[in-house]
């Protein structure tokens, strides 16, 4: 998140936490996956409705096809259990100043934006991306840049305290990364945070929970990201 120091690292999880259940009338709340073809309900084996498929957010431009899907998290060791989409800019990155969305950081400027929460069947592990496509490449590395800026003043923080790691970048045909692991007042690596951007679409993408404490988890995310982005 980006914004005023009057927030805490508190904020971070509360934050994500919440966004599962985002509000307004442009959010739709999807079982399984972001891009059903129609409304639907499977049922299990008992009769019991299973998962809730509704018809996909789509527009000109940026849309849900471009955040990650459902079936992406398979290869990173995370089964989706949930994900509340839209197309608002309303989810924000942390970071320790504070909390700001992406349409607060682009100034409401962008040609469209799109977010998503995901949950999955592993307690305490949320997935939030939120991406923009602007009006030009020089418009979107400026703004990735301001992204990496917050991430990187979160790196440096007293003992106890939650932080990023080092940065590492990423390179990829549809776009680049910067991805950052997330430390816990532990110093126990789980998740992380990705700053995306492909051409003069820009995103991000933040990991709760990882299954792996392996720094470079947030490496496969991010491509995952990027290729997405790009779509």
């Amino acid at each position: 998140m980006f914004g005023n120091q009057a927030a805490t690292k508190h904020s971070r999880r509360s934050l994500i936490a919440g966004s599962a259940a985002l509000a307004g009338a442009a959010a739709i709340t999807f079982g399984i996956g972001l891009q059903p073809a129609t409304a639907s309900t499977d049922t299990d084996s008992a009769g019991h409705a299973a998962v809730t498929r509704t018809a996909a957010l789509a527009e000109p431009g940026l849309g849900s096809s471009n955040l990650i899907q459902s079936e992406d998290f398979f290869q990173q060791g995370l089964s989706a259990a949930g994900a509340t989409v839209e197309l608002a800019g309303t989810q924000g990155l942390s970071a320790c100043s504070g909390e700001e969305t992406m349409r607060v950081l682009t100034k409401g400027k962008a040609a469209g934006y799109a977010d998503v929460a995901w949950t999955f069947d592993t307690a305490g592990s949320l997935l939030n991306e939120s991406v923009a496509d602007l009006s030009s490449d020089k418009s979107a590395a400026s703004y990735e840049k301001q992204l990496n800026d917050l991430v990187r003043s979160c790196q440096h923080e007293p003992a106890g305290h939650w932080h990023y790691g080092p940065g590492h970048a990423l390179t990829l045909a549809g776009g680049q990364a910067h991805w950052y692991p997330s430390v816990n007042g532990d110093g126990v690596v789980s998740g992380g945070v990705a700053v995306i951007r492909s051409g003069q679409r820009i995103g991000i993408v933040e990991l709760v929970g990882a299954p792996s404490n392996d720094p470079g988890y947030m490496k496969g995310i991010a491509a995952i990201a990027i290729n997405r982005l790009a779509f």
